[in-house]
């Protein structure tokens, strides 16, 4: 214990060194601020719905009870749905910074819905805002190579190698001791900030644990690089040099290179393209036989099919069905632009076992529950809470039930689960 503190003051002493861990310190808890404040206001966004919510179905009901219209209700009423961030968002924003964490969705078409909010650039989100996850993968390794570039090489251009190896607990001791110091404050430095917020959030003490580990692995991972630059006998300068190239080529260009070729190799179309898809087959449903629609309608919904007639005055049963059946035309090209984007998930995962920072960053999303697999799972029970909406409403409209303001409170409420 009294060499660890000996080496802890020599190292205090570098002024650079000082500097450096100042700075990290400070760039952490400017992340974990900044992380902490964006999810606090999509949290106040989350809790300010039902007032405005309210609001509207009020000015809604005092229209449609003149009428007891069903379809003036479906069609005039949106429905909120929110994914609220969980405990460890504020660590990690992921797809939460260029995807929407509200949607306020209608019992018409939902795909158009859905991807309208589509419209961010991947490329241009590819380093990801400035959360605690950025300074750990980006930042990091760069006060690593401060600390660790001349770890040995100082010593021997100083002349003390020899004599520091020829001392009682000398040798390969001095530099475990050295490297444990360095590894233990960068670790707390990064950890203790990022655990106690975590404590604040509400994250259960398995997923802290599970970040610190891994914030200590990838400490590690640049450690034993820095470690095996060391043994070249470099210069501390030539060290730092090629350190910083290794820093450029693993984080930055090794990641952007691989995020071409799977984009190349599987192409995605984007969401807009879908919107359209939906739209002209909504829209082209005005210039065809309204019987034509219903019977599609009813070949896929079979329970509606002993509806009454449709008169020839408009109802909203049939404007409903054709943006139905717009939504069934383009399922085949939402799924396949889901497996997409599942593939480009995927096969950045498989990425992550061959380069740590990608590794790192994907699974810190993960663990936050805000990567593409939480926002695919939010866009499943938009689906799943449209569905029981279209069959609350369905149930007044094919039956032509009248539709009074106690009828809106009857209507389904989303509800923030994973099972909805």
């Amino acid at each position: 214990m009294n060499l660890l503190l000996h080496e802890l003051r020599l190292l205090l002493r570098q002024k650079l060194t000082v500097i450096a861990l100042a700075l990290l310190a400070g760039l952490t808890i400017a992340a974990l601020v900044a992380g902490t404040a964006e999810v606090a206001r999509q949290r106040a966004a989350i809790a300010a719905i039902p007032a405005a919510q309210a609001e509207d179905i009020g000015a809604i009901a005092d229209y449609v009870v003149r009428t007891k219209d069903a379809g003036s209700a479906a069609y005039y009423s949106f429905h909120p749905t929110w994914d609220a961030p969980g405990p460890l968002a504020f660590a990690a924003l992921g797809m939460r910074d260029v995807a929407p964490f509200i949607l306020r969705v209608r019992a018409l078409g939902l795909e158009a819905q859905i991807y309208d909010g589509d419209t961010f650039n991947p490329e241009l989100a590819l380093p990801g805002r400035f959360d605690w996850a950025f300074v750990l993968v980006f930042l990091a390794p760069l006060f690593v190579i401060a600390l660790f570039h001349d770890l040995v090489s100082a010593e021997r251009e100083a002349g003390r190698q020899r004599t520091l190896e020829a001392l009682p607990r000398g040798g390969k001791a001095v530099w475990r001791r050295r490297t444990g110091l360095r590894l233990g404050l960068l670790w707390t430095i990064l950890g203790a900030p990022f655990a106690l917020a975590a404590i604040m959030q509400g994250a259960g003490i398995g997923a802290i644990a599970i970040v610190l580990l891994v914030t200590a692995a990838y400490l590690l991972f640049w450690i034993g690089i820095a470690a095996l630059v060391g043994r070249l006998r470099w210069s501390s300068t030539a060290n730092a040099a090629a350190l910083a190239g290794l820093w450029l080529v693993l984080v930055l260009v090794l990641p952007t290179l691989a995020h071409v070729v799977i984009n190349r190799a599987i192409p995605v179309a984007q969401g807009a393209e879908i919107v359209l898809a939906q739209r002209e087959a909504v829209n082209r449903a005005w210039d065809i036989p309204r019987q034509d629609t219903m019977d599609r309608f009813y070949a896929n919904h079979p329970a509606w099919a002993g509806s009454a007639p449709l008169g020839p005055e408009f109802h909203y049963k049939w404007y409903l069905a054709f943006h139905q059946n717009g939504d069934e035309s383009v399922a085949p090209q939402v799924r396949a632009y889901r497996a997409g984007l599942e593939g480009r998930d995927a096969a950045g995962q498989g990425l992550g076992w061959v380069l740590p920072p990608v590794g790192v960053q994907a699974l810190l999303t993960r663990l936050a529950d805000t990567d593409l697999a939480a926002q695919l799972a939010y866009q499943d029970r938009i689906r799943a809470f449209h569905e029981r909406l279209r069959k609350f409403y369905y149930g007044y409209l094919f039956t032509d039930r009248p539709f009074d303001r106690g009828d809106f409170d009857r209507a389904p409420a989303w509800q923030d689960t994973r099972d909805d």
